[in-house]
Parts: C-alpha cells; sequence; structure tokens
C-alpha cells in the first residue's frame, strides 16, 4: 500500500485547521491556564466527580465542528483498508501509550513543546521516533502497511 497526496485536490482548509486549533490552545491557556491534551481531556470526562463544563464543551466542539464544515463542504471519504480487530489493538496500544507518556501528540506536541517543557520535547522525538521505527517495521520487515 503507497500513500498518494492528490495535488489536485489539496485545499488550504488544513492551513485553517491548524490556525484555529492554536487559538483554541492559547484561549485555552490563557483563558483559564489548562493544556489542551485530548487524552488528558477525556480521561477526564471518564471519571464523573472530576469532569469541569469546559471539558465537555471542549469535546463537544470536536463532535460539532465536522457537523459544521459538512454545511459548507462536504467531507472527505474515509476508506478502512484494515481489518477491525487490527484497529482495535491499535487504538489499545495508543491508549496505553498515552498513559505511559503522560498525554497525547496533542498535549506534548502542541500545547507542550509550545511552551517550550523538555518533557513534551522528549516526549515529541521519542514518539515520533518510534511512529517512523513502526512504519518502517510494518511496511519493509513484515509487509503489513
Amino acid at each position: 500500500m503507497s500513500i498518494h497526496i492528490d495535488w489536485q485536490a489539496f485545499t488550504p482548509i488544513s492551513l485553517v485547521g491548524g490556525i484555529i486549533i492554536g487559538v483554541a490552545t492559547v484561549v485555552l491557556l490563557l483563558g483559564i491556564g489548562r493544556i489542551a491534551g485530548i487524552s488528558g481531556i477525556s480521561a477526564s470526562l471518564l471519571k464523573p466527580k472530576r469532569v469541569e463544563r469546559w471539558q465537555v464543551l471542549f469535546v463537544l466542539g470536536l463532535i460539532v465542528a465536522p457537523l459544521l464544515y459538512q454545511l459548507v463542504l462536504p467531507l472527505p471519504q474515509v476508506q478502512m483498508s484494515r481489518s477491525v480487530p487490527l484497529l482495535i489493538v491499535a487504538g489499545l496500544l495508543v491508549g496505553f501509550g498515552t498513559r505511559l507518556g503522560s498525554g497525547c501528540t496533542s498535549g506534548h506536541g502542541i500545547c507542550g513543546n509550545a511552551r517550550f517543557s523538555l518533557r513534551s520535547i522528549v516526549a515529541t522525538v521519542i514518539f515520533m521516533l518510534i511512529g517512523i521505527l513502526t512504519v518502517y517495521i510494518g511496511r519493509h520487515i513484515l509487509g503489513l502497511i
């Protein structure tokens, strides 16, 4: 399976999305002093004693945003080329990794690196290297990807 970017269909909407993520991160940090790490916010929602209104609104925004987007433009088609059990195992490994690393890519990669957090910089380098290694092994050694 090769990855192909259709440059004819490319739109700068990803730039707009990145700007929105950056603004939301800054507003959350400067507004209430909280980090926009999705794994931490999601984990808090699973602990009913600790849920705060902003966390519910943040996750609700993640759900509502694509619904609003599709009012203007069609959503991209998603094609699943892997088995459901493999996707479940992958999701569980991601969840385990976010707990092990005390955060996810959004928490460390966007928020932590922007604050020059040494822990986040190290975490980002590690998960990028492990991701690269995983794709290399999966594609070139095991032939899975």
